[in-house]
């Protein structure tokens, strides 16, 4: 994938608080509610909402928030196009991590069945 140093480093640097008012309010305007993107958080990176809204609090960044999850072992089974790349081809772990939470987000909001969204087999 082309992705750039750049890119990359501004992912690193970009706070989970400055982007999840952004998740909520498109996964709401769609229907789905907090609950439910809170649900998918947890099952990726194994916060709940207590530890959720701590991390927000304290303007965690999103090196800092992955560093601090316990990703979940089926995060390999999230694929497909966001933003204009495969997720599965990004190879920037970082980056990689954050647009698996856009991914997420964004089946989401498209109304997919949950047990879809967290891969359960």
């Amino acid at each position: 994938m082309n992705n750039t140093k750049t890119q990359d480093e501004r992912f690193a640097k970009m706070t989970f608080a400055s982007v999840y008012p952004l998740y909520l309010a498109k996964v709401e305007r769609k229907g789905r509610t907090k609950e439910e993107l809170h649900q998918i958080i947890e099952w990726l990176t194994g916060f709940d909402n207590i530890k959720l809204q701590d991390l927000i609090e304290k303007k965690v960044n999103f090196e800092e928030f992955f560093q601090n999850a316990s990703l979940t072992p089926n995060a390999h089974l999230i694929t497909g196009v966001i933003c204009g790349y495969r997720v599965e081809e990004i190879e920037n772990p970082l980056t990689q991590k954050v647009r698996y939470l856009d991914k997420l987000v964004d089946e989401l909001a498209k109304g997919r069945a949950m047990e879809k969204i967290l891969r359960s087999s």
